[in-house]
């Protein structure tokens, strides 16, 4: 197994530099499987989200399920990573904003590693209030 960095995924989804895309492309298509932890998941969405790329929700849903449906990929909590995405794609504006899918990963991973421990997890306390919507949030 390997792991890749935020920046290798973000060349081998935008195709903007032919070197860079490339090499990533022959590692997420190689021989080995490709570990894509929370943290390079989360980057990743925050940087295709941010000022630069702009892309929208619909859009950063489809990223999400075209990494699924790449065959070398596997996620830190896979299971986590889909209830996320499920949580983003039901997010209810509030005050004009949106949770992001850093905040829905953020829940569900709380989730996973609570019932990991085999502890229930009380809630995920937040102030951002779109955050707030996620199922297992709760204000301070």
């Amino acid at each position: 197994m390997i792991a890749l960095d935020t920046n290798v995924i973000l060349r081998y989804l935008l195709d903007d530099d032919p070197v860079q895309t490339s090499k990533a492309y022959q590692l997420i298509n190689g021989n080995e499987s490709v570990l894509l932890t929370d943290v390079v998941l989360a980057e990743t969405i925050w940087t295709l989200k941010g000022k630069k790329y702009r892309l929208g929700r619909s859009d950063l849903i489809t990223v999400i399920q075209a990494l699924f449906k790449e065959p070398n990929i596997r996620f830190e909590n896979a299971q986590a990573v889909w209830k996320a995405l499920h949580d983003f794609r039901k997010a209810k504006s509030v005050g004009g904003r949106i949770a992001d899918f850093p905040d829905a990963l953020i829940v569900n991973k709380a989730k996973a590693v609570s019932r990991g421990l085999n502890t229930k997890l009380k809630a995920v306390y937040t102030f951002d209030k779109a955050a707030q919507q996620i199922p297992g949030t709760e204000a301070p």
